[in-house]
């Protein structure tokens, strides 16, 4: 009669098999998310650089231009492209006004004089290292249907991966532990078996980081998945991004601009702690104009997200989770953190300097992974 393994060692088994299944069918998808990750984790302070020379003016004692006035000089710029944003900054900050439209893909900033709406600038969102690595990152330099299935689904993957790869590595007492967890290599090791415990140390080391990319990134790419973590977490109110509609009669086209104009500065004195304001020109005559605050550069998760009468200038409370930040709960907080916590921005600088190296040690994980699994065939 056969005799029966161990439990701990059928466990091994199976997460042997598991592990080398997934490796080999995401590992290549897992290398370039880690590269373009390393590219994309610095993308605030690069972007900063190579417009350096256009985004700041000299503060004047006068008020900014209004935000109709921002998109008619702006306009001039890219006349047959769509507006969707006007961002103020502070004194010393241009103002910028974000072109964007998804079909055909057009996503430019052209950037002007706050006081009197001089363009200073254009960055173009969708050309150089940056924008290559984005897309890399979020599809895999593919059509965007087939890309980003194969990067979510990936990510996800490497969630399994690397709980069998934490079973395989399981040790079984604390001297064996301790052996597990450094690197003992002199003349005589093999190459195989550095690359087993290269593999092996950084994989352990890492699991912290992994497990947090893997869920993060699996938020962003798969609905289903955002909306799992969001109930599980207890989550409340609408999990999608909503604007809200007015129900008053709309006023004239004129009387609405000047309506929005007026938006601005009374958002500047009612809220001086503002890093900037962002003003979204409603779509239709029903729609709410939406205003982004954002107090903290470099980061979103801690944005309130406002909307306005546009006959009225009334503000409209919404039941999505993208609403004031101050009145959000705790799972609307945990998706609302999980973007900058991907990319490390909710720890400042630290938090990017840390995924940046963590990044590039994961890819070397999937190269050790191969090599490993080729020596031993």
């Amino acid at each position: 009669m056969k005799k029966k393994q161990p439990r701990l060692q059928r466990i091994k088994k199976v997460a042997r098999k598991v592990h080398l299944v997934l490796g080999l069918l995401s590992g290549a998808v897992v290398f370039i998310l880690a590269l373009t990750g390393t590219c994309l984790s610095f993308q605030d302070e690069i972007r900063a650089y190579y417009t350096a020379d256009f985004s700041t003016v000299e503060a004047e004692d006068r008020p900014f231009i209004t935000a109709s006035a921002a998109k008619a000089s702006a306009k001039e710029v890219f006349p047959d492209q769509s507006v969707h944003g006007t961002i103020f900054g502070e004194k010393t900050a241009a103002a910028v006004v974000v072109f964007y439209d998804a079909e055909p893909r057009f996503y430019q900033r052209v950037y002007l004089n706050p006081y009197s709406g001089e363009v200073l600038g254009i960055e173009d969102y969708d050309s150089g290292v940056l924008a290559f690595a984005l897309r890399g990152h979020t599809r895999l330099w593919l059509p965007s249907s087939i890309g980003s299935v194969l990067v979510s689904y990936s990510t996800l993957l490497f969630l399994f991966i690397l709980i069998s790869g934490l079973a395989l590595w399981w040790p079984k007492n604390k001297r064996h532990l301790k052996q597990s967890l450094q690197f003992k290599w002199n003349q005589r090791t093999s190459l195989k078996r550095k690359i087993i415990q290269v593999h092996t140390v950084f994989g352990v080391y890492l699991s912290a980081f992994v497990l947090v990319f893997a869920i993060t990134g699996s938020i962003l790419g798969l609905g289903w998945f955002y909306f799992i973590v969001f109930k599980a977490a207890g989550g409340t109110n609408n999990p999608r991004f909503i604007i809200p509609n007015s129900k008053r009669t709309p006023l004239s086209a004129a009387e609405r601009t000047a309506r929005l104009d007026e938006l601005i500065p009374r958002l500047q004195q009612q809220i001086p702690a503002h890093k900037e304001l962002e003003i979204h020109f409603p779509d239709t005559d029903s729609c709410a104009i939406y205003v982004e605050v954002g107090y903290t550069e470099g980061v979103y998760y801690n944005a309130d997200y406002r909307f306005f009468d546009p006959n009225t200038l009334e503000e409209i409370k919404t039941e999505s989770i993208y609403n004031v930040y101050a009145e959000s709960d705790f799972a609307d907080k945990v998706i609302r953190m999980n973007y900058d916590t991907h990319v490390g921005a909710i720890f400042g600088l630290t938090g990017k300097i840390i995924v940046f190296f963590a990044s590039l040690l994961i890819a070397i994980l999937p190269l050790t992974g191969l090599a490993n699994w080729y020596k031993r065939r």
